[in-house]
Formats: structure tokens, sequence, C-alpha cells
């Protein structure tokens, strides 16, 4: 009996997890029928959970019916953001990257008219491209720049191109021997957080390997995103 109920009371935590999971930044606010959908769950269950959800304050329920986040998610949001610094995130993504890639791995951020490398995890193969930590770049040149400077508003054609493929690649455009794929990373309030980047020589990036890269840096950013807090449905194909 006691084995029963503990895993009802794992159900219902999953259930309820499932249900707050169902907010987004693009759909804040839900009625009823779109929780019970999003989360597969019966009403009659449903509206259990909410209750308990509205008890502890993880949801607020509007007077026309529909449901936000409550102010529990804010504290418990704060209190993550006090205890989880950037760098304790981004660089083991690196190592990932590195060691599943066989390339070099940043993090960039746009500060001002340059890029600056805030974070490195260098390449094991004997040539690779020569950034470190530190080092400030040129914004207009290389995936990393670009990636910032479309995620920032920038106009122009090429600029649409990069928010609508979210991962951009770049064959010799800082130096004519290395090559750069990219992908933004978001924060909290989705505001660009910087992007990763994979880089190296431009013989090792064939159309299989950046395909391959591209994939690999697409879900890291995905997953960076989701532990900076920000919303990585933004990486999700529409429709």
């Amino acid at each position: 009996m006691a084995s029963t109920e503990r895993k009802d009371t794992v159900a219902a935590v999953d259930r309820a997890v499932s249900i707050l999971a169902t907010f987004s930044a693009a759909e804040p606010v839900l009625n009823l029928a779109q929780l019970a959908q999003a989360a597969g769950l019966y009403k009659s269950t449903l509206l259990r959970l909410i209750a308990s959800l509205i008890r502890g304050e993880y949801l607020v329920q509007r007077e026309d019916g529909k449901y936000h986040v409550g102010p529990a998610c804010l504290h418990l949001s704060a209190i993550y953001q006090r205890t989880v610094q950037p760098a304790d995130v981004i660089v083991p993504t690196l190592r990932e990257l590195v060691a599943a890639s066989g390339e070099s791995a940043s993090f960039n951020i746009k500060q001002r008219d340059k890029r600056v490398c805030l974070h490195r995890v260098n390449s094991p193969n004997p040539i690779s491209d020569s950034v470190q930590a530190g080092d400030i770049l040129e914004l207009t040149r290389g995936a990393g720049g670009k990636v910032l400077l479309a995620f920032s508003g920038e106009p122009g054609t090429e600029f649409d191109a990069i928010r609508r493929d979210i991962v951009w690649c770049s064959v010799g455009e800082r130096y004519p021997d290395t090559a750069a794929v990219a992908c933004p990373v978001f924060k909290v309030g989705n505001e660009l957080a910087g992007c990763l980047t994979l880089s190296g020589p431009k013989t090792r990036f064939d159309a299989a390997s950046v395909a391959s890269m591209s994939k690999l840096i697409l879900a890291a950013a995905t997953e960076l995103t989701h532990k900076l807090g920000g919303d990585a449905s933004l990486f999700k194909a529409p429709g």
C-alpha cells in the first residue's frame, strides 16, 4: 500500500510539473482547455492539481478564468539565478561541444561594436584556430559576429536569413583558412546572452561536418538557453 501511495504522489508531482511547463514566453496565459490539451490530462484531474498550485502560489487564476504562473515561480527563479553563475553552465557546455565535434568551442558576447570571446575550450587537434578567452574580435566578419548582430536586431537580407536559420556558418571570413558555425543563446526575458561557436581549419568544415556541427551546436544552445532562464522553445521549428 505504501509503495502505491508513493507512486501516486510522484505521478501527481510529475503532472503538476507538466502543467507549469506548458507556459512559455509565447503563451504566458492559458485557459483550462489549453492546459488540458497540452498536459494531456482530464479536466477533473487538472482542476485538482491547479487548485494545489494556486494554493502554493505557483499559478494564478485571472478574473477571466485564464491562468498564468504565480509569484512562487519568480521566487525560485531568483534563487536559481543567485546560485548558478553563467560560467558554471557555459564552460561545461563548451567542453561537451569540443568532445563531440573535435573543434574548438567559444562563447562570445556583443560589446558595443565588437565581440568578445568570453569563454573558450580549445580543440585537442594540433591544428586549430588561435582565438583565446578575452580576445576582442570584429562583429562584421565570421559566423559568431554575424549571429550576434542578427539577434541584436541588425537589419538586412543576410541577417534576416540568420534569424530564420538560427545556426550560421562562415568560411574564410575572418581568416582565409578558418571556418566557424555559430548559434545564439538567450537568457531571462529572452534577451540575447551571447552565441556559441565551433571553429577550426576550413579543411575540416565540409558539408557533412557542418551539418553535424550544426545539430550539435543547436542542441547545446537550446540546453544552455534553458539553463540560463531563456525560453528554449525559440529554437523549435515553426509548425
